[in-house]
C-alpha cells in the first residue's frame, strides 16, 4: 500500500519532496566559489536527477528570491542571494514569528540546545548590550 509520506521521504516511490531538492540545490551553490550553470549544479547535486529537474528547482528558488542569476551562453548561471548562515537565521525568525508564543518556543528551543550550543548562545548575548549599529536601544527600552 502507498503512504503520502513515502513521497516526502523518498520513500518506496524513490521520490524526494521538493524542499529537499531545494536543499541540495542550495548547498551545492552555498559550496561553490561562484555562480554554477544548471549543469554544474546536476554535478554537484546527489542522486540521480534529470537536468530538466535541476532547471525547474533553479528557477522556483530564484522566482522566491533565493538566487541571483546571470547570463551565461544561452542560459544563466545562478548564486545564492544570502549566505547559508544568513539563511538559516532568516528561517529561524520566520518560525519564531509563527508561534502563538514566543516565550514558550524559545524556551523549548533553548532547553534542547547541546552545551556547546548553549555555551555559544550564552557567549553571544553576553556582548549584545541591546544597541545596534546606530547606536539605538532596539526595543525602545
Amino acid at each position: 500500500m502507498h503512504h503520502p509520506r513515502d513521497d516526502e521521504a523518498g520513500g518506496a516511490t524513490g521520490r524526494r519532496a521538493r524542499g529537499e531538492l531545494e536543499s541540495n540545490v542550495l548547498a551545492a551553490l552555498w559550496s561553490a566559489d561562484g555562480p554554477l550553470t544548471a549543469r554544474q549544479v546536476l554535478q554537484r547535486v546527489p542522486g540521480d536527477l534529470a537536468y530538466t529537474t535541476v532547471l525547474t528547482i533553479l528557477s522556483r528558488l530564484y522566482d522566491k528570491g533565493m538566487l541571483v542569476r546571470h547570463r551565461e551562453g544561452r542560459g544563466y548561471a545562478y548564486e545564492p542571494a544570502r549566505d547559508e548562515a544568513s539563511h538559516t537565521a532568516q528561517r529561524m525568525q520566520s518560525l519564531l514569528e509563527g508561534g502563538s508564543d514566543r516565550e514558550a518556543v524559545l524556551t523549548r528551543f533553548v532547553s534542547q540546545l547541546s552545551e556547546r550550543d548553549e555555551q555559544l548562545l550564552h557567549q553571544l548575548l553576553s556582548g549584545h548590550d541591546g544597541r545596534d549599529g546606530a547606536g539605538h536601544s532596539g526595543d525602545g527600552k
